[in-house]
């Protein structure tokens, strides 16, 4: 067995790197409102022998949906212009299973071509896009010159729905307009001043929406969503060289009445995984799955009559001591190909790592190959109620390996608490919680992020991401959700301290 410490490399390891390709969410996977809101993708002119005319924008600012005037001046009369939106389209960079940041490429769509009258004037109407937020440039061009251009700041907005419910109600939270540059692009949620946790817009154009639960008793909780580029909010922006950054605060009342609880563990287990691996030749049904569930391998062309074993991939390792990790296998299913060379191997899901996991048997001098994934998945609580200091317990099964995979954020009552590695314990995460807070119902969620990697500013590693589920860098991951509800006195564990 070979060492595979830091990137996956080297013929031994092939077989590893493709059965275990981190998969990476494109930007073409994602809508571009900009495209829709605006014309067709240009190119924008880079060609200028100085500054022709005048443009201006009216308004100057404002957020997507705003109708804008676009005026020029001073332009050679009776001539068609090209007049252009100038944004970027995002995309995570990961590979070999490590996460390497973010990059944006320039990118442009047409407004409108407009005929400047004879006194060289022009004027075109447009609605500002869902986009990237702050600063765009509109540039006026004709072919491969430009002649002029003007700033536009999309101003990001935030907003909440509902705005009041009995605790545990579902906050449903859309951000418009975040930034790409540095010091724009990463934003951070507190609850009551507490760090809830991390968001994101790289692969849907300054667009955020997430759900957090209500919590705390009766009365008003204010959200505040604040810039943070390095891991946890910003407080004193009005301070800071980049000086026109909002801040935003919004309130929702926790109001009396039923508690709306979050549903059974087994019905938080995904439905469907964006960007399975292809299977291979070996064929699994279902694709995925999570721990100790049924699953099926069809395998054709085997000599009829012999005996197949179906052999599973998986990584062994340790990322704390720097010795990386290494590919191995086991036997998890034997078979008997039919008379027509076809076999069936049948197993459960075996309790591993989260993520892909290559398939193969040996016939004859070659290899068959295939994929499965592990789903991650929560067990039910083994404690739902009791007095404040009870302890009880939070188990995951299948989290993943992958710099993107191998962490959970736990935030209790939108309060991020710490985080959990499954790597070392092969995807078999336990959680010893304390019940902590007022007699009342008590929300704890899971969310996924970012372990580590090369990017310094902004730094989102080990925080949780609450956009998980529409912009994660790199596995199709959940959220689990649960809640405990604490009743009144005293549990014996803090009478005993």
């Amino acid at each position: 067995m070979r060492n595979c410490s830091g990137r996956l490399a080297g013929v031994a390891c092939a077989l590893l790197a493709l059965a275990l390709m981190t998969p990476v969410r494109s930007v073409a996977a994602v809508a571009a409102p900009a495209a829709s809101a605006l014309g067709p993708e240009v190119t924008v002119s880079k060609a200028r022998d100085g500054y022709v005319g005048r443009m201006d924008v009216s308004p100057e600012h404002g957020p997507a949906g705003t109708p804008v005037t676009v005026t020029a001046e001073g332009l050679p009369a009776g001539q068609e212009f090209q007049i252009v939106w100038v944004t970027v389209d995002g995309a995570w960079k990961v590979a070999d299973a490590e996460y390497h940041g973010r990059e944006f490429s320039q990118v442009a769509y047409e407004i409108a071509k407009v005929r400047a009258d004879q006194a060289g004037r022009l004027s075109a109407k447009f609605i500002a896009p869902d986009d990237f937020g702050f600063l765009h440039d509109i540039v006026l061009q004709q072919g491969d010159r430009l002649f002029t251009q003007v700033g536009y700041s999309l101003d990001m907005t935030v907003e909440i729905s509902p705005k009041s419910g009995p605790v545990g109600t579902p906050i449903n939270v859309e951000v418009r307009g975040i930034g790409f540059r540095s010091l724009y692009n990463s934003w951070d949620l507190i609850y009551d001043n507490n760090f809830t946790g991390w968001i994101s817009s790289i692969t849907t154009r300054g667009a955020a929406s997430f759900t957090i639960p209500a919590t705390g008793g009766p009365g008003v909780h204010i959200l505040e969503v604040l810039h943070g580029e390095l891991t946890f909010p910003y407080r004193n922006p009005e301070q800071n060289p980049a000086q026109g950054r909002p801040r935003f605060e919004l309130a929702f009342t926790v109001t009396d009445g039923a508690p709306v609880l979050p549903p059974a563990p087994e019905q938080q287990a995904q439905n469907n995984v964006r960007g399975l691996p292809p299977p291979g030749e070996l064929v699994a049904t279902p694709q995925f799955a999570g721990v100790g569930e049924p699953a099926v391998v069809r395998g054709e062309g085997l000599e009829p009559g012999k005996s197949y074993q179906l052999n599973w991939t998986r990584v062994v390792g340790n990322r704390m001591t720097g010795q990386g990790w290494e590919q191995a296998s086991k036997v998890i299913a034997e078979a008997k190909a039919d008379a027509a060379g076809r076999a069936e191997f049948r197993f459960s899901t075996p309790d591993d790592l989260g993520g892909t996991h290559g398939l193969w048997v040996q016939a004859g001098p070659a290899k068959k190959i295939g994929a499965f994934w592990v789903k991650s998945t929560a067990l039910p609580m083994d404690v739902k109620r009791g007095p404040a200091g009870t302890t009880f317990t939070i188990h995951l099964k299948g989290v993943g390996w992958t710099e993107t995979s191998n962490i959970y954020h736990m935030v209790y009552d939108n309060n991020y608490t710490g985080y959990v590695c499954a790597f070392n314990s092969q995807g078999d995460v336990e959680i010893f919680v304390k019940a902590t807070g007022a007699p009342g119902w008590h929300y704890i969620d899971l969310y996924p992020g970012i372990y580590k990697g090369t990017e310094t500013r902004p730094n989102n590693f080990r925080i949780p991401q609450l956009t998980y589920d529409k912009d994660h860098p790199g596995e199709d991951l959940p959220a689990f959700h649960f809640a405990f509800e604490v009743t009144p006195g005293n549990s014996r564990a803090s009478l005993a301290q």
